[in-house]
C-alpha cells in the first residue's frame, strides 16, 4: 500500500463516521463538500481549473454541487475509496506522486476539526515522503509571505522561504505540522514559531 492509497483509506473510513454536515478546516466547506471536492479533482478534470484560477472557480462550484446531487454523500465516499479515477489512475506513479499530499492534508482537515484531536505520529516512510514534497512546495507556498521564514524539521533539515529582506521566523516541527502550516492550515499545525512579535504574526496573517 502506498502513502497515497493509505491516506486515501483512513480518511474514507473516517468520513463514514462522520455526518456529511461535519466541519472541516476547509473554510465554509462541510464533509460533504470536501468529499465532493475530492472527487471532482481525480474524475471531473474539466471542472478543475477553478480549485486554482478564481477566473474558473464558478463553474468548478457548480460542477461540484452537481456532484453532491448526483452521488450523495455516501457515494461519493465510495468514488473516493475506490480511486484513484481519472488520469491518477492511468499515468502510473501520478497518484503517489500527486495524492500523497492531497488525502494526508485533507484528512488533517477533517481530524483537526473536531473537538480533543491530537497529532498523529506518522510512519516514518510518509514523513520522509512529505519532507521532500515540502522541499518544493514550501518555497511556493511561501513565496508572498511577509517575512522570510525558516523551515526547520525536528531530526533535521531547512528549508528557506519568503521574504530575502528584513526580519525572519523559524518555524519548527515535524515534517507533517510544518506542511499543514505551509499549506494555510497555520492556526491548527502544532509548531513552534521563534521570531519577533511582529514578524510571527505578520506570518501568522
Amino acid at each position: 500500500m502506498t502513502h497515497a492509497s493509505a491516506e486515501r483509506a483512513a480518511l474514507t473510513d473516517l468520513l463514514d463516521r462522520l455526518d456529511q454536515d461535519a466541519p472541516t478546516l476547509c473554510e465554509g466547506w462541510t464533509t460533504f463538500d470536501l468529499a465532493a471536492h475530492l472527487v471532482l479533482r481525480e474524475r471531473r478534470l474539466d471542472a478543475a481549473g477553478g480549485i486554482a484560477l478564481t477566473s474558473l472557480a464558478r463553474r468548478t462550484a457548480l460542477v461540484q454541487e452537481s456532484l453532491k446531487a448526483r452521488y450523495g454523500y455516501a457515494g461519493l465516499i465510495e468514488l473516493v475509496r475506490t480511486g484513484p479515477g481519472g488520469l491518477y489512475r492511468l499515468v502510473p506513479g501520478l497518484d503517489e506522486l500527486v495524492n500523497t499530499l492531497e488525502f494526508f492534508v485533507h484528512h488533517e482537515d477533517v481530524r483537526r476539526a473536531r473537538p480533543g484531536w491530537e497529532p498523529r505520529e506518522l510512519p516514518a516512510g510518509l514523513e520522509e515522503t512529505l519532507w521532500k514534497r515540502l522541499r518544493i512546495v514550501g518555497r511556493v507556498q511561501l513565496r508572498r509571505s511577509p517575512v522570510g521564514v525558516v523551515l526547520h524539521r525536528d531530526g533535521g533539515g531547512v528549508v528557506l522561504g519568503g521574504g530575502k529582506e528584513g526580519p525572519r521566523v523559524e518555524v519548527r516541527g515535524t515534517a507533517g505540522e510544518l506542511t499543514l502550516f505551509c499549506l494555510g492550515r497555520q492556526r491548527h499545525a502544532r509548531v513552534e514559531t521563534i521570531g519577533g512579535e511582529e514578524a510571527v504574526s505578520r506570518l501568522l496573517g
